[in-house]
């Protein structure tokens, strides 16, 4: 176990006193500690786990009264010696200052939250467990007005090895240790050095990215398997088994309590578990099992005698064990005799249901995130990676992935509070969020709701279909009819083809403190429109998402999603569509597409659908979307916790230049794989959006003039246009296998533009919208015979349903590729 080895921060940083110390980690990140007794702490807590930043430049000056001044290149800090008070402790902005109203911190005062205008941008919660909608925030570190604090005065400290003691006691005016975060709009910066003091976002193993099947229903081992293979049969594939409280006892006798703890399988619906277990793995599934701890062990449980003599207890008795998770001999034995012999039957990490209550006997101890901590390092103790599945337990649970955002209602409300939930996550680094896909209970069913539920989970940072005990809440796809099973499944398919990008993003996170989903305004945070789509993210390295969570118009069919594109060209991944950025747009969408547009520029690597998650695939599929830009591809071994120089890093170069007839030539250069263990050959197919043809193809082995004297060179098929089966149409150029620990430049000569069908696709927007037939053929005529104001004059005097209006408009607006 580890999070408690002293890093402390150098003595040169420190501005001290008696009853105060101040520590200059950045000159944007100030320590701020008071304690009448002048005791202070350099241990490591359950937040901060490292304060060694390089020492910045300052000036001190005494201030009358025992005061003192502290001024970086960026912050002034005023301190009147006594204990923290509004007027006696403040910290002035000197730059990144973004409100003329707002630019000095003062202790203890409450500032505006008028979001998206002003405010602090907020972090998460401990769950959405019975939400229906919205839910309120805790605050997070990042703020329009460009600071805030945050307070770790109460949370327990960590020993070298790990385990938990509480601080000191304070005297009866307490103590206050807090840390200053004055970043301005540095958003990026303040998030690194966060996770420079916080930890970093630990890498998950690649199956937590494919698709997971849960449900709270008593399974047998039969039934189980037989709806793993329905799912096969429907070549949907999954990565993770989640097997809910189900599998061991919960019919107990009431005298020892009711059945939510257990540790025992119940051998009626699973008679051979290591059996059960070992067919989920043959099915390339790895399986976590529910969790509720709180009520320790009972008599009843097959590992009740081992845990009874391991903490002092005569089993005769039939005495409880109870829960103490603050007892180092209870943690022992609660890992050793009830977690490890599931685990060497094929148990591969565990999901912790919280019910343990928020005190222990350490002050400031929270049960659930003792329990995150050590399970999440128990996880590893074998060399495998790190991993446990539970809820939020404040800040510094970043360090503890996967998180379980609780059993919410199934409603629309539910379904639109759940992006912006996840997106201002990202504001305390907290970004694995899994969330009951479809909703977990109440609510009443809705196809189209689930569908659009569907799609925003497999655009999220961990899919996991879910659903409670009602046999009416299942979320199994062809349980929703022939149209939505096809959607689904499709989209289902697609998220295990973007492994490959998530797994980047994961590494992004690990290494550069990007979280996998964010919001707008950490891309723009000097742009105010950036603010105003708290729903819309960014998904990885290119990938902007505005996800569909309302009904769609009865009449015309037709879902929509109002957007910000940063400047630039983007280009719906699903249709081909380009947009210019810059701008708001409000994008219309039959059910089958969700708005999922990536950057001009980018390279999406994809793998296989029905390849094994767990390898890196042997085939790999780069969508290129024209433009300029860089793409990367980062890999690793797959084992333990691996460092930055394990990595296996590609980077893919692409330009573009357009010729004065209009046909264009890109560049696509795939440097040589750098790492460790770059993967030899492997089959390689370029994908083109927007392109519909082409004068030549010609390539490089980097660093070899022409390439073809080498024996893994590539061999080049014919191109061809494809109709994939949800993505875009695409050119595609099959290079067969290709060595990327040489590289290769591919350049393709007279790429000819996809011609939007402006009159094509408002025939379907009209044929398929429930509306009279005159009103059909009034907008039609107008749609093949007008263009620009003239055609949005003609349309506002049609009787038409808005969103089929707006549709048609922007499809009329659809412009070239390049």
């Amino acid at each position: 176990m580890s999070d408690g080895r002293p890093a402390p921060a150098h003595p040169d940083a420190v501005v001290a006193g008696a009853t105060y110390r101040f520590t200059v980690l950045t000159p944007r990140l100030i320590r701020m500690e008071w304690n009448e007794r002048g005791a202070f702490v350099d241990e490591c807590t359950q937040l901060v786990t490292s304060r060694a930043f390089p020492v910045p430049g300052f000036t001190v000056t005494q201030l009358p009264g025992g005061g003192v001044e502290i001024l970086t290149d960026a912050l002034r800090l005023r301190y009147d010696g006594g204990e923290f008070t509004e007027a006696g402790l403040t910290v002035t902005l000197l730059r990144g200052a973004t409100d003329g109203h707002y630019s000095t911190w003062r202790y203890g005062h409450s500032y505006p939250q008028r979001l998206p205008h002003r405010g602090n941008l907020l972090g998460t919660a401990r769950t959405l467990d019975e939400a229906d909608g919205a839910i309120a925030l805790e605050p997070g570190i990042l703020a329009t007005y460009g600071f805030a604090a945050v307070d770790d005065s109460e949370s327990a400290l960590l020993s070298p090895d790990g385990w938990v003691a509480p601080r000191s006691p304070a005297g009866p005016r307490g103590r206050k240790d807090l840390y200053l975060f004055g970043y301005g709009r540095d958003f990026a910066a303040a998030l690194r050095d966060y996770h420079r003091l916080t930890g970093p976002t630990p890498l998950v193993p690649r199956f937590v990215l494919g698709n997971w099947w849960s449900r709270y229903w008593p399974y047998s081992e039969e039934e189980y398997l037989s709806v793993m293979d329905r799912f096969a049969s429907e070549r949907i594939p999954l990565s993770v088994a989640v097997i809910d409280m189900d599998w061991h006892l919960v019919d107990i006798d009431p005298e020892i309590g009711a059945g939510w703890t257990g540790y025992t399988w119940n051998r009626e619906l699973f008679p051979d578990p290591p059996r059960f277990l070992a067919a989920l793995h043959e099915r390339g599934l790895a399986v976590t099992l529910n969790l509720h701890p709180a009520d320790g062990v009972r008599r009843h449980e097959d590992a009740y005698p081992q845990m009874a003599e391991a903490m002092g207890i005569d089993p005769a008795s039939g005495l409880p064990v109870e829960f103490d998770v603050t007892s180092r001999a209870f943690v022992d034995a609660y890992f050793r005799f009830l977690h490890h012999p599931l685990e060497e039957q094929g148990v591969d990490f565990w999901w912790i249901d919280w019910q343990s209550g928020g005190a222990t006997r350490v002050p400031g101890l929270d049960p659930l995130w003792m329990l995150n901590h050590l399970h999440f390092h128990d996880s590893g103790r074998r060399g495998t990676r790190p991993l446990t599945f539970s809820r939020y337990a404040g800040l510094g649970s970043h360090r503890y992935p996967v998180g379980f955002s609780g059993d919410t209602v199934t409603t629309w409300a539910s379904l639109d509070f759940q992006p912006y939930f996840t997106n201002t996550a990202a504001n305390v680094g907290y970004t694995w969020w899994s969330h009951d896909i479809g909703g977990h209970m109440w609510g009443d069913r809705d196809i189209e709701r689930t569908v659009r539920w569907f799609q925003y989970g497999v655009f999220s940072p961990i899919n996991r279909l879910h659903s409670s005990s009602s046999p009416f809440t299942t979320k199994e796809p062809w349980a929703f009819g022939p149209r939505a099973l096809g959607i689904m499944a499709c989209f289902l398919r697609l998220r295990h083809r973007l492994v490959p990008a998530l797994y980047t993003a994961a590494w992004r996170a690990h290494t550069d403190a990007v979280a996998v989903v964010r919001p707008m305004y950490h891309e723009a945070p000097a742009v105010d429109a950036a603010y105003s789509v708290p729903n819309q993210y960014l998904l990885g390295e290119h990938l902007l998402v505005a996800p569909v969570t309302t009904p769609a118009d009865p009449e015309a069919g037709l879902a929509s999603a109002r957007a910000w594109l940063p400047e630039g060209a983007w280009f719906d991944v699903f249709t081909g569509r380009r947009y210019d950025g810059g701008t708001h747009v409000t994008l219309h969408r039959s059910l089958e597409r969700t708005p999922v547009l990536a950057r001009a520029g980018a390279v999406l690597p994809l793998a296989d659908a029905l390849a094994p998650l767990g390898d890196v695939p042997d085939k790999l599929t780069l969508r290129v979307f024209p433009g300029e830009g860089v793409s990367h591809l980062i890999e690793d071994h797959g084992q333990g916790a691996p460092t930055p120089e394990d990595r296996n890093l590609t980077r893919f170069v692409q330009s573009l230049t357009v010729r004065p007839d209009g046909l264009a030539d890109l560049r696509l250069t795939i440097e040589p794989t750098t790492g460790p263990e770059p993967s030899a050959l492997r089959e390689i197919v370029v994908e083109i959006v927007g392109a519909v043809g082409l004068e030549g193809v010609g390539f490089e082995v980097v660093g070899v003039a022409g390439g073809a004297d080498l024996p893994d060179a590539p061999a080049l098929a014919d191109a061809g246009v494809v109709d994939d089966e949800i993505l875009a149409p695409a050119l595609r150029v099959e290079l067969g296998r290709v060595d990327l620990s040489h590289g290769l430049t591919l350049t393709v000569s007279g790429l000819a533009p996809a011609v939007p069908d402006v009159v094509a696709e408002a025939f379907v927007l009209l044929d398929q919208a429930e509306i009279a037939f005159d009103a059909k053929e009034a907008a039609w005529s107008a749609v093949r015979g007008l263009s620009g104001l003239a055609l949005a004059q003609e349309l506002s005097s049609i009787e038409l349903p808005s969103a089929l209006r707006a549709a048609l408009l922007e499809c009329a607006a659809a412009i070239l590729p390049w």
